[in-house]
């Protein structure tokens, strides 16, 4: 049988168990040192301590309650991190929202996790979102509630364009009255973690204080965190890679987060000298990014180790060229927390290097034979199912789709592949079957065929990821049109723009009359994996008659 099942340890005393705790912590034992740094800000961990309190008091005069929703549409840096503290510090739940998302996807969002009080930019990078706001909830320029989202009855905007019906920052943050004590339980929901999958909309993951507080404490102390380190991280904090393992990873380990708004291979670089980090945190893109950046020999670094989802090349050159030689690599999901595996900054370097990687301390792992059914055997590849402390209550307000992934004796089914060695040691070996990772993104083809569908020239479309060599993979669409109809393929990909985030956007698409020759079942049903063969062929193709037209 393909297990590994320790009995789960008794976390109480290993490590703060909820968000308030470890800051508290951290703002008494290195009160001094820099909690967060970007490019224009710099806190230290008892002025953080500080400013938390000081929200949590306006959050409670603004009436947010124990299990409130609270969404935060913002760009990385300070104010994210204090707010996240304060909220979760309440007992009430942080509804992260990407700052990529178009007007349809922050409606679905805001609507389907019953957003009540929501902390919005007027702008992040290039999405204006108040405009968006004013699309999908036109009482913000009057008074809230908007029967388009009636759940939603605060708005508090960060910039200048304050609607009518919003506050400003200034308003929100003058309005604390007494201090009010964190009353959060390790057992409380802490995140309500968007994330997509094979159904055609996003999932709320529900993770508590205990699963991110404990699987920040492992991860940072398996990465070689130590107090006053300084770790680099551009992962967002709309993502479960930029709370838990990033600013509660810091804070756990009481050393210094270093961030920016969006991750500039050249940015990276100069705040990874000027800040003397000692870590850094990516995929295989952001990696790559910084290894093959033109100018990268004028930085000097100080790395010592790196949080890497990549591939043993990619590993090995981050320690050979960027000088991480305690690099480790981790396996995760959002649903996890999301660590369920990684390696360990002291283990052989080889071991850290081939991709294999320990469990969690407490945290089972079987894997599952994709065609029994049964536990597969050593060393046999199929799925990753989870159990353990770092495993979600569910996914919010879905029932079936949570119990789809998540059966009655708490082992999660996460769709992933690997394999369990003899030595216990877990190797990821692919992504669910039809899932898109697009530079750390996950996209779910069904997501994207929605949107498509809405266009009033297709008929009927179909989407899978090809390789890239910048993202890792990337969209290609397959669209039928209506009788009729006749755009291009490019006015289809620009108008796609306009209706999601831009790493969902399809980078290939091809016009096509039906899908019977390519691949589709009796019961007409499209075969996705004939489908990407299909693609790969194509843009094969194409390649090749470029070389062969640059030939001539």
């Amino acid at each position: 049988m393909t297990t590994v099942d320790p009995s789960e340890p008794d976390l109480t005393g290993i490590c703060p168990l909820t968000t308030d705790a470890a800051l508290r912590r951290a703002a008494t034992v290195v009160p001094g040192v820099e909690a967060v740094v970007n490019a224009d800000e710099r806190v230290t961990y008892a002025a953080l301590a500080e400013q938390v309190a000081v929200l949590r008091s306006a959050l409670h005069h603004a009436g947010v309650e124990r299990g409130d929703h609270i969404g935060l549409c913002l760009g990385n840096g300070p104010r994210w991190v204090a707010l996240f503290l304060a909220i979760t510090s309440l007992g009430a739940v942080t509804v992260p929202v990407n700052t990529r998302f178009k007007a349809p996807e922050l409606e679905y969002a805001l609507r389907q996790s019953d957003v009540k009080l929501l902390f919005v930019a007027e702008k992040v990078l290039s999405s204006a979102f108040v405009a968006m706001l004013r699309e999908i909830c036109p009482a913000v320029d009057k008074e809230l509630p908007d029967p388009n989202l009636p759940r939603l009855a605060r708005v508090v905007v960060i910039g200048e364009d304050v609607p009518e019906g919003a506050l400003s920052w200034d308003e929100f943050a003058t309005g604390a009255g007494e201090p009010v004590e964190p009353s959060a339980q390790p057992d409380d929901i802490a995140l309500v973690q968007y994330t997509s999958g094979t159904t055609s909309f996003p999932k709320g993951v529900l993770l508590t204080h205990r699963n991110m507080c404990a699987d920040a404490f492992f991860s940072g102390t398996r990465l070689g965190l130590r107090a006053g380190d300084r770790f680099y991280s551009g992962r967002p904090f709309f993502h479960v890679a930029g709370t838990t393992l990033s600013i509660l990873a810091c804070l756990q380990q009481l050393s210094t987060l270093v961030t920016a708004e969006r991750f500039v291979p050249e940015t990276a670089l100069r705040l990874l000298a000027e800040e003397r980090c000692t870590h850094f945190a990516g995929n295989d893109t952001i990696a790559l990014m910084l290894l093959n950046h033109p100018d990268r020999a004028r930085y000097r670094l100080s790395l010592r180790g790196a949080w890497l989802a990549a591939s043993p090349t990619v590993v090995r050159r981050v320690i050979d060229e960027l000088g991480a030689a305690e690099a480790v690599v981790g396996y995760g999901l959002s649903e996890a927390s999301p660590n369920v595996a990684q390696s360990a900054w002291w283990e052989d370097e080889e071991l850290r290097v081939d991709g294999s990687m320990p469990p969690e301390p407490g945290v089972s792992v079987r894997i599952r034979d994709l065609v029994t059914g049964d536990d597969a055997e050593r060393g046999q590849p199929g799925e990753i199912r989870v159990r353990g402390w770092n495993v979600m209550r569910g996914y919010y307000a879905m029932p079936e789709q949570t119990a789809a992934v998540l059966d009655a004796d708490g082992w999660l089914s996460t769709g992933d592949l690997g394999v369990l060695r003899a030595d216990g040691r877990l190797l990821f070996t692919g992504r669910a079957k039809e899932l898109i990772r697009v530079g750390g993104e996950n996209v779910a083809p069904t997501e994207v065929e929605a949107v498509l569908h809405r266009h009033p020239a297709i008929r009927q479309a179909a989407v899978v990821g090809v390789p890239d060599e910048r993202l890792v993979e990337v969209p290609f669409a397959f669209v039928v049109l209506n009788d009729g109809a006749a755009p291009e393929p490019g006015e289809l990909i620009e108008w796609c723009r306009g209706e999601m985030a831009g790493f969902k956007v399809p980078r290939h698409l091809r016009i096509v009359g039906g899908f019977e020759g390519i691949g589709m079942t009796a019961s007409a049903k499209i075969q996705k994996n004939q489908l990407a063969e299909h693609a790969v062929r194509l843009l094969n193709e194409h390649i090749l008659n470029e070389q062969s037209l640059d030939g001539r």
